[in-house]
């Protein structure tokens, strides 16, 4: 893996958002206020940029449309008739402006969330079903920590107190419903976006397989007709780089990897240079948010219920991270 100046802006940006974070239970009032909208704009600008630097402008452009528009059309028919996750209103003023009484920044906190976790579900399965599911399921384990950290800071409330989960009362089963329902259909629809716009096939996150980049090589190849590869067919240093991984990882093969010495048609997928951004992202609100509200904010439910849900994924990818590495 090397890295090249174009990742420089997304570092940039999750360095930012991590040290804004950090401030936030330092803060209280209308400071804090400001503070949590900057944590939305610098997690959807990080999402955004990121996507946009690596996979093109088309790519982000249609993220945020489906996600961060989907969002609010879902917040807005909720507090308007409690479907699909509840009865439920914001607070009057304090996110900044607002469309029939959902604040703007709640749309971009869609992109934002559910961008890493849409990476990480990529990179732990290449089947579209399972990464729809995986996406539902991420984004409900982060909302396992942004509800109750907004509700205890009164950004919004539930109408149907005490009927949650075990400690946290005040937001209803619904709520976790329906957003596993809309992160369901975010997904189902970034899936077509994928085939779309994506670079490898329907899964433009998962780093290429050995087989791939082998596949691609050989594609890619100087040939009688074509002597000298032009600009849109030479294979980036990055992915030469993968490819000598991979080609090795196919010759040898390991214990519990994919590699053909084991009988299985699957080959090794490598973990390329340009999702390590999402991903950081992802580990530092799973692992950050479970510290933050256990010892900061005082949520020891939400701290537990957050570290579980979206556990689900990260202790899946920190298994492939280490096999990956053994490998």
């Amino acid at each position: 893996m090397r890295w090249t100046p174009r990742f420089l802006a997304p570092v940039v940006s999750a360095v930012l958002l991590v040290l804004v974070q950090i401030g936030y239970p330092l803060a209280s009032g209308v400071a804090r206020d400001r503070v949590t909208v900057a944590v939305v704009l610098l997690l959807a600008g990080t999402a955004l940029v990121h996507a946009m630097t690596t996979r093109g402008v088309r790519y982000a452009l249609g993220f945020v449309v489906i996600v961060s528009g989907l969002g609010l059309l879902a917040e807005i028919i909720g507090t308007a008739t409690g479907f699909p996750f509840g009865c439920y209103e914001y607070a009057d003023g304090r996110l900044g402006p607002a469309v029939a009484g959902v604040p703007l920044t709640v749309a971009l906190a869609w992109t934002g969330g559910l961008y890493p976790v849409w990476v990480v579900a990529g990179l732990l399965t290449r089947r579209r079903a399972g990464r729809v599911v995986l996406t539902a399921v991420g984004a409900v384990g982060w909302d396992l920590f942004l509800d109750p950290q907004m509700v205890a800071d009164g950004q919004w409330s539930w109408c149907a107190a005490g009927w949650g989960l075990p400690g946290l009362a005040e937001i209803p089963y619904t709520n976790y419903l329906g957003w596993f329902a809309v992160a369901l259909v975010m997904a189902l629809l970034l899936t077509r976006l994928d085939r779309t716009v994506g670079i490898w096939g329907a899964n433009t996150f998962a780093a290429p397989t050995a087989m791939h980049l082998l596949s691609t090589a050989r594609t890619q190849a100087p040939t009688a007709e074509h002597p000298s590869p032009t600009a849109q067919t030479q294979v980036p240093t990055t992915m030469a780089a993968d490819l000598d991984a991979g080609t090795h990882a196919l010759k040898s093969g390991t214990p519990g990897s994919p590699g053909p010495e084991h009988g299985s048609r699957e080959p090794i997928a490598l973990i390329s240079a340009d999702v390590v951004v999402p991903v950081a992202v992802f580990m530092w609100t799973w692992l950050g948010s479970t510290l933050a509200h256990e010892v900061f904010l005082e949520l020891p439910y939400s701290a537990w219920y957050g570290c579980v849900g979206l556990g689900v994924l990260g202790v899946a990818l920190l298994v492939r991270l280490v096999a990956a590495r053994r490998g």
